[in-house]
């Protein structure tokens, strides 16, 4: 794939930096609809978003870089070289929930009410993110048959036929993944829960689909033998079951 969407006054902007900013956008206009639906000022959430953002981009490449350290230590200035990817999504949603927790907590507003709210427009964010994978010919799987790619549109089948041989496409099934979440989260918070329920019911399906899905990826950063998203994608399910099991014990106790 091209990975080069345009150029514009000599400036190359590549599609992985364009599904990105698309991505955002969209992450906006959505978390306008899902404020309204819990009555939650959307300007402050917009505060949120666009402090959590740019510090969640930082900590995504930051991730990235630790545990490939070894292929940026002779030239540092590669580090800041992101166009051609190398943003670690785990990164970014941890440096971003840390930057909405201490903003919340300066303005003492309730954290959780808040990522509720703006769970939708992360996960479906993240879907619009892995195109930007996809024309960077990356997060794709192991190799696959003729037979098994040509179940896909064309143009997924031309994207994953690399150096002659045909790959999974991880991005996709994780992007399909990610839109699954969006629509049930929407509908979670349609519904009464306790504050942090959609937002740890994010954290845990993705968690969920990442752990099956970087189990067949090419690419995965590694903690010697171990995957480190698979790992972290362990802990962010265990996070989620025992925040519904308090949840469920005061429920039974009251």
């Amino acid at each position: 794939m091209e990975p080069i969407a345009f150029n514009i006054f000599g400036l190359s902007v590549a599609w992985y930096g364009v599904f990105i900013a698309t991505g955002m956008m969209v992450g906006i206009l959505l978390a306008n609809f899902t404020s309204k639906l819990k009555g939650i000022d959307y300007d402050e959430l917009l505060n949120i978003i666009l402090i959590s953002f740019p510090i969640a981009i930082i900590g995504a490449r930051a991730y990235y870089v630790i545990f490939q350290f070894d292929q940026y230590k002779d030239n540092l200035i590669e580090v800041f070289y992101i166009r051609q990817g190398g943003l670690a999504i785990h990164g970014g949603i941890i440096f971003g929930m840390l930057a909405a927790i201490i903003y919340t907590r300066h303005k003492k507003e309730n954290f959780l009410q808040f990522a509720d709210v703006a769970a939708p427009s992360i996960i479906i964010a993240q879907a619009m993110g892995r195109w930007g994978n996809f024309f960077n010919s990356e997060a794709h799987g192991g190799p696959v048959t003729k037979g098994f790619i040509s179940k896909f549109p064309e143009f997924i089948q031309n994207g994953m036929l690399i150096d002659g041989v045909y790959y999974h496409p991880t991005f996709l099934y994780e992007s399909i993944w990610n839109v699954i979440i969006c629509l049930l989260l929407i509908y979670l918070l349609k519904k009464t829960f306790k504050h942090g329920t959609v937002f740890f019911t994010y954290i845990g399906l993705y968690s969920l689909g990442r752990f099956f899905i970087e189990g067949l990826r090419t690419d995965s950063l590694m903690f010697g033998s171990i995957r480190v998203a698979q790992l972290i994608s362990l802990a962010g399910i265990a996070l989620w079951i025992i925040f519904l099991a308090i949840n469920y014990k005061r429920k039974t106790l009251k």
